[in-house]
């Protein structure tokens, strides 16, 4: 009996649910099988194979790398299946369920506003749900199919994930119309030297991704507030006689002044990100096309 003889579309879908789950119990709850049925449908993977795919763990199993490439090839395979007996024209106005995007507090303000207007227009029947980023769980939302799509900076995304430049953005210096500094012009050592307010969303600290550009000068900034999100930042300036590098975006019809500078900033991309396992997915394809204006 060949290979292909030894394998069906029950094996597969444990396999995809033990790749989410990470557990045998959990993924035979989801599957509405018993924990010695799914481990029984394991050895045979594992034969067909000829690799592990899951190392015990204390809480659970841990995929092999074989298993996690495998698991791309795994999950386009069942897609195609589905898509063999589901209708070929897609229509969101049809479309029911969740959708789930993680979103920087910044893509949360700028980007998500204009999106989740389209969406509701033309898909009144899916549901969505927008979440914070969580830079440290990412993958593993991805993965497991928790979050759908992943609003943020290139820096925040694995390279092996697909994505969609949305615009181009820079930073600016910014202050509030009473600071000492607002109506002075003053070199980049000077701003440096100036107490400066930062976002850190991502891992609370003092450090923030203007800190390279200022060393490319020699300089280091006097950082002396971390805020978890940028949303907050105009307000700790309306209080303190400090300044801060923000999105230009980000500052729209705010009671902001703006500090030139004699260097600006390198700009950055604002990009959309998504699972590999999900290109073909008709849904991900409509809401990714509705990013862009």
């Amino acid at each position: 009996m060949s290979k292909l003889d030894r394998l069906d579309i029950k094996q597969l879908r444990i396999f995809q649910a033990l790749i989410r789950e990470k557990n045998a119990s959990k993924a035979a709850s989801q599957l509405g099988l018993t924990q010695q049925a799914v481990s029984e449908q394991l050895k045979k993977l594992r034969d067909v194979f000829d690799d592990r795919l899951f190392l015990r763990k204390t809480s659970g199993f841990i995929p092999t790398p074989f298993a996690e490439q495998l698991s791309l090839d795994i999950d386009k395979l069942l897609n195609d299946f589905q898509a063999l007996l589901s209708p070929k024209v897609f229509d969101p106005k049809t479309v029911s369920g969740t959708y789930v995007i993680a979103a920087t507090d910044y893509a949360q303000q700028v980007v998500l506003p204009s999106v989740i207007a389209r969406l509701r227009l033309e898909s009144p029947n899916l549901k969505i749900i927008v979440r914070d980023f969580e830079l440290d769980k990412l993958h593993d939302l991805m993965e497991s199919g928790k979050v759908n799509l992943a609003i943020a900076f290139p820096d925040y995304i694995p390279n092996s994930y697909p994505i969609l430049t949305l615009f181009e953005e820079h930073h600016v210096c910014v202050t509030s119309l009473n600071s000492s500094i607002s109506k002075l012009s003053p070199s980049l050592a000077e701003i440096a030297d100036y107490p400066s307010i930062i976002a850190s969303p991502s891992r609370p600290n003092f450090k923030g991704s203007i800190d390279d550009w200022f060393k490319s000068f020699g300089l280091s900034r006097n950082v002396v507030v971390s805020a978890p999100c940028f949303s907050i930042v105009p307000m700790y300036l309306e209080v303190t006689d400090s300044i801060a590098f923000l999105p230009s975006r980000a500052i729209t019809e705010l009671n902001l002044i703006e500090i030139e500078l004699e260097e600006s900033p390198d700009p950055f991309d604002v990009i959309a990100a998504w699972h590999p396992r999900y290109n073909e997915d008709a849904l991900q394809k409509w809401v990714v096309s509705n990013l862009l204006p």
